[in-house]
């Protein structure tokens, strides 16, 4: 079973090296899960300074982390409706369509979710939210 979920941020946080590097790396020594819409949101983001996103995809698969000590899950019928439910408790705090997934997959694998946005601290849900940095 996975350790915790990563937001989008997070992972990036581990590929840029950037603070909070160490405690996502710590989680993906445990197994991790990311949700298939925030893996989208990685790739965007590197797609968007001009790398490409499949090389990425490979390189993280040959080096043992994609697939392995990473999993990326689906987005499930249920998760679409946890996402809906999420909005009116979030809309406030300006959490995306991709935060609320990754919040969604918290609540359903009942496993901690890590962030970079100080602003999840704010939510109270049934999950547990740690600001990596």
């Amino acid at each position: 079973m996975s350790s915790s979920v990563l937001d989008a941020s997070a992972l990036l946080a581990y590929l840029n090296e950037e603070p909070g590097a160490a405690m996502v790396e710590r989680a993906l020594a445990r197994d991790a899960v990311i949700s298939a819409v925030n893996w989208a949101e990685v790739l965007s983001k590197v797609a968007e300074t001009g790398l490409d996103p499949d090389l990425l995809e490979t390189e993280l698969e040959q080096q043992g982390l994609l697939g392995q000590s990473l999993k990326v899950e689906p987005l499930l019928p249920e998760d679409g409706t946890q996402i809906a439910h999420l909005r009116p408790k979030t809309r406030s705090l300006g959490l995306s369509l991709g935060d609320r997934a990754c919040l969604a997959l918290g609540l359903r694998l009942s496993i901690p979710v890590l962030t970079t946005d100080r602003a999840w601290e704010k939510v109270q849900l049934d999950v547990e939210i740690r600001v990596v940095r």
